[in-house]
This record gives C-alpha cells, structure tokens and sequence, in this order.
C-alpha cells in the first residue's frame, strides 16, 4: 500500500527481515501496531505526526511485510526487533514510543529495557502484562486470547477465511464502523492471508504466560517505568477503557492519560484528528 508522502524500507535483522514506514524530518518517533493490523492503522495521524518528527513505523515481527520467523514473539525478543531496527540500523540513540494493542507491551518490554533510550511512551488501548492485575484476559471475557492462545487449531480454522476473520474484530470492537473501510479491511487481509502470518499473530497470544513472567522480573529487579507516559483507552472500547491508564499506573512512576471520546479499540482510525492532538500536546511538554 503506497502513499506519496511514506517511504518503504527492508531491514536485515538478526533472524527477520523487517519491513517499515517512514516520513518527516527531526526527533524520531516510533510506531508499534497491534492485532490484526499493520504499520498501515497510522495512516491517518503519520502525516501530521511527521510535520515534527521523523516518523518510523514497522511491521512487527511475523506481520504485515516482514518475514515471519517460527519463534521468538514473546514481547521481549519483538522489542529486541525493533531496538536493533531503531539504535542499531538507523542510529538513533533516543526516541519517543508509541504503541497500540499488541505494540502496546513491545513498547513497554522496549522502555523497561532502555530506560535512557525511549524518552517518552504512550500507549494506547491495552493493558500490560504482569503489572499485577489479576488476569490481563479479563476471566474468559476477551475469549480470543484462549481461542488464539490454543496451539495449532486458529490458524487451521481460519485458513481461507482471513479476510472474514479480521472483518469480524474490526466490525465488533470499534464504535465507528465506518472508521475502517473495506479497502482497509482489504489491505490488513492482503498480508494476513500470506502462509504463515495468521500463525505469527496467533503466536502473539501464546506467548502471554512469558510475557507476564519478563515483565514481573523487569518491574521486581529495575522497578517502575521513569519516563513520562500518556495511557489513552477508547471511551467505547470493549473491556478497556479505563484499565489501559489503571494498568500503566501500576508499572511506571508518571502516568497520565484516561479516554478517546467516541472511540472503540481502533483508536487511530476511529479518531484520528484527536489521538494526533493528544500525541503532539504530550510529546512537545
């Protein structure tokens, strides 16, 4: 999916090929998607995100365009990824972090690791695993997390029908159906539809149980997060709202934030004009 103002870059990782976004001139700002998404959900906010800084958005591993490597989705190998992407392929020594659904944890496991590095974080939508809450998949409510979780029976029934798949969570969790259009549904199934990528995404789930284990020994050995981070839930999400700015609160020391008027889970995409406004008041504090 072309743009006129991205540029579309490969980068050779250690063990993946990693596909990423970029636009815009200055401080580097990073941009993490989540489930079932891309790089493309920040269409909408990058342009104006880039009138300040140097937009840098990737595909995470196993998803969109980047390669699809059998293991390593725990969130701390995929911010591994990204920080080999962001300090060791572009050179940047600090940067600003922002990460939604699934980028949401890959940025909090990033920040936990570089605490000089990530200069601020927000995130958006998602709880954290491991920040002491009892159950991150909400007793069973959020019945995708065990359905996704189940070794080898999703990607088996999903086979051929991806594009209805994903259909499905973009109709139900956002409040704006019309937010994601079906040229966007589309492009998502474009790259969900290749071997392999549903199972990469499934394995996003399966890995929670490490996810929760990484992040308590982060949080017990280092302590809470220091930099300043902004925790923004959907007002009309399903299951989050609120908890997104609870769960940072429990894992990092300044914390701020609360919901998205009218919006769901698709938070760039349901309310694009107002994350935008959110994200560059935070930024330029």
């Amino acid at each position: 999916m072309a743009h006129q103002a991205f540029t579309h870059h490969f980068a050779n990782l250690t063990d993946l090929k990693m596909h990423y976004v970029t636009c815009g001139e200055g401080p580097a700002l990073v941009l993490l998607h989540g489930f079932p998404q891309t790089w493309y959900e920040w269409r909408h906010i990058m342009p104006a995100l880039s009138e300040h800084y140097r937009v840098i958005a990737p595909d995470l591993r196993g998803l969109g365009d980047s390669t699809r490597p059998f293991s390593g989705y725990d969130k701390r190998t995929v911010a591994g990824d990204i920080w080999q992407l962001v300090h060791g392929h572009l050179g940047y020594q600090q940067f600003f972090l922002v990460g939604h659904d699934w980028g949401g944890p890959t940025a909090f496991s990033l920040a936990a690791q570089h605490r000089d590095a990530v200069e601020k974080l927000c995130i958006l939508d998602v709880a954290i695993p491991g920040d002491g809450s009892p159950d991150i998949s909400q007793g069973g409510k959020r019945w995708h997390h065990n359905f996704h979780g189940t070794p080898d029976l999703p990607e088996a029934l999903v086979a051929g029908r991806e594009h209805l798949y994903i259909s499905w969570f973009f109709k139900n969790y956002g409040h704006r159906p019309d937010a994601i259009e079906e040229n966007d549904i589309n492009e998502y199934a474009r790259t969900y539809s290749q071997p392999g990528a549903m199972r990469a995404g499934f394995n996003y789930y399966r890995a929670i149980a490490k996810d929760i284990e990484d992040n308590r020994a982060m949080i017990e050995n280092d302590g809470k997060l220091p930099m300043p981070v902004l925790a923004l839930g959907g007002a009309e999400s399903w299951g989050r709202r609120l908890e997104t700015m609870q769960s940072l609160e429990r894992v990092a020391h300044q914390v701020e934030g609360g919901q998205i008027a009218n919006s769901g889970h698709w938070i760039p995409e349901e309310q694009p004009v107002e994350i935008t406004h959110q994200l560059l008041k935070f930024l330029a504090q």
